[in-house]
């Protein structure tokens, strides 16, 4: 029986589930990506990344150390899953699936080559295939020449449709809804994990009552205070809360792979002369950046609008990272629109229907009046003219000292 064991297979387990957008989205997106491949004489593609199989396919996949991919032609998609994932991937996939087994070495490739065969040209994702995988890729499928589709595949990702906008618009609304819990939870002697709980818990209840076909994964909260602000993706901890604290409440709801965050500095009792004036700096940085983003500006554009505030506040030396980052399938651990951020190195001009956030952060180090980190986050929707902020929770001194 061994040997009948194939190296990939078909499972139409099921039905197919309702994925996070019409059918019509799905093909919009896959015209876009054929008209590239078109221009580009790229016959078939290879996607290996979760951010690209599932805006592409519908398909969200969990790789867990083994390889994904979605084989985009001029008519099919199919996505390609291991065997572990059973029926699961085809009823979440808009269109085909292949599913390769663990019986022997390279048969996700064998899956691979089952589907494209020898095309002359293969279009692949050069910032997400490891040296390893692309050896595999020319010695099982015999191809010599590869071409990053990568770059174009994040272009069309980062203006976003009305669809894609709604999902984002809620995925904001239900931040707010962890940010409440979040500083509801906050006092002295809480740990920082029972607060972030707190938020995730409120987070995922209002996901699914927003959203009762969706799958359930990856939300979370990075909640920090004292020292623990100085890094924006510090992970939570068992610290307790003490009077004086500075803290940073970050809340990430994720919707079907959209990623949406708020994130909010706040204060444990009443904050010191520096700490305020630091704090105050930032939420102006923070509204100057809001007033900026608009379409035709360009990215770097802003950052160096920024920039010049920090400097003639003797704060720029204190900047952390980019003003602020696109938004769509993304997470922390898979997916990044590069082309859309605020940072000195990117020149890219923002136009309507792109979303992009701004968040400032300060970092004074410890043992220096005002220590901690000090970071405010909104996200804003390129509109024709002008752009609107779907942020609702309230920043600044005025709203989040909590009394002791």
């Amino acid at each position: 029986m061994v040997g009948m064991r194939p190296d990939f297979f078909v499972l139409e387990n099921g039905e197919k589930a309702k994925l996070p957008f019409a059918s019509e989205e799905y093909a919009g997106r896959l015209e876009r990506l054929r008209a590239v491949m078109d221009q580009r004489d790229i016959p078939i593609v290879l996607l290996t990344s979760m951010h690209n199989i599932a805006y592409y396919s519908g398909f969200l996949h969990c790789a867990f150390g083994r390889p994904y991919g979605c084989v985009v032609t001029k008519d099919r998609c199919t996505t390609i899953s291991a065997n572990i994932d059973a029926g699961q991937p085809w009823r979440r996939s808009i269109e085909d699936n292949i599913i390769y087994t663990d019986w022997k070495r390279d048969n996700f490739w064998r899956a691979v080559k089952s589907l494209i065969g020898t095309p002359g040209q293969l279009g692949i994702e050069a910032d997400h295939l490891t040296l390893s995988a692309e050896r595999k890729c020319r010695e099982v499928l015999g191809i010599d020449r590869l071409a990053d589709i990568a770059p174009d595949a994040m272009r069309l990702r980062m203006v976003k449709s009305p669809a894609e906008i709604a999902l984002i618009r809620e995925g904001a609304r239900i931040a707010d809804i962890g940010g409440w819990a979040i500083k509801e939870a906050i006092s002295v002697g809480v740990r920082e994990i029972d607060v972030a709980m707190a938020g995730r818990d409120a987070m995922e209840t209002a996901i699914a009552d927003a959203c009762p076909d969706a799958e359930y994964r990856d939300t979370w909260v990075w909640f920090q205070s004292g020292i623990n602000t100085d890094g924006a993706h510090n992970p939570v901890t068992g610290r307790r809360l003490e009077a004086g604290d500075l803290l940073s409440l970050n809340a990430f709801p994720m919707i079907n792979g959209y990623y949406t965050a708020l994130e909010r500095s706040l204060f444990l009792g009443e904050p010191d002369a520096e700490t305020l004036r630091i704090w105050q700096a930032n939420v102006a940085a923070h509204e100057l950046g809001i007033s900026l983003i608009r379409p035709g500006a360009a990215c770097s554009g802003i950052c160096a609008e920024l920039n010049r505030f920090f400097d003639d506040e003797g704060l720029l030396q204190y900047r952390s990272f980019g003003y602020g980052h696109s938004f769509g399938i993304l997470g922390h651990y898979y997916g990044r629109e590069a082309g859309l951020e605020l940072r000195e190195d990117i020149d890219t001009v923002l136009e309507p229907g792109m979303v992009i956030s701004m968040e400032p952060m300060l970092l004074i180090p410890e043992n220096q009046p005002g220590a901690g980190g000090y970071r405010e986050h909104d996200i804003l929707v390129v509109d024709e003219d002008s752009a609107t902020n779907i942020t609702g929770f309230p920043y600044g001194p005025d709203h989040n000292v909590i009394g002791t």
